[in-house]
């Protein structure tokens, strides 16, 4: 298969892009790539689609964002969250339905918090809103397309470049799996947090 993976040149999009390489051509796309595309700019996703047309599936890692104190960001730091970490998402998605080749595959990147979390407001309205937008999502792709949510909590190498206990999060390239079996597979809808039981 042929597949776009946006946000590849952060610490998860690199090991996913370096997991489906095993077995499918990986185009690595990112904000500063020869394949450039930034969730924030729509013109950047319609010239990505421009350049490579005919593609089976699109992974999306570009989902990071900051924590943000409820009670002093500002209605701007909010707005600006929501169109990069959400709505950037759902634009590539509904772009990503007109190009995709038949039965082809998206896949997001949404979040996990295992605690209610200082400053996760935002990460927490962001990872509920794509969760409810892949399964609604899901019932209305044409074309045998397929639309699934990849849900990681902390990310181990993201911790210990922040100068915390990598222990408590999930090694990027166990997460990649999860992309890779979403991609493969014949799901939809799905919601998928790994190393966990959960996926609903």
């Amino acid at each position: 298969m042929r597949i776009i993976v946006v946000g590849a040149t952060g610490t998860l999009g690199s090991a996913v892009a370096g997991a489906l390489e095993r077995r499918h051509e990986v185009l690595r796309a990112a904000r500063r790539s020869a394949l450039r595309v930034d969730l924030e700019d729509p013109s950047t996703l319609d010239a990505l689609f421009s350049q490579v047309p005919d593609v089976d599936g699109v992974v999306c890692c570009a989902a990071s964002g900051p924590l943000l104190p409820l009670d002093a960001a500002t209605d701007e730091q909010f707005a600006d969250g929501l169109r990069a970490r959400l709505l950037g998402q759902v634009a590539l998605t509904r772009r990503a339905i007109r190009y995709l080749r038949d039965g082809g595959s998206i896949t997001l990147t949404g979040g996990t918090f295992a605690a209610p979390l200082a400053g996760g407001s935002l990460g927490a309205l962001v990872n509920a809103g794509i969760a409810g937008f892949v399964r609604n999502a899901a019932a209305e792709l044409p074309r045998g397309l397929r639309i699934n949510l990849v849900a990681p909590g902390w990310i181990r190498e993201t911790l210990v470049a922040m100068g915390e206990d990598g222990a408590a999060g999930t090694p990027a390239a166990e997460v990649a799996r999860a992309y890779v079996s979403l991609v493969e597979g014949k799901e939809s809808g799905k919601v998928v947090v790994p190393n966990s039981e959960l996926a609903v």
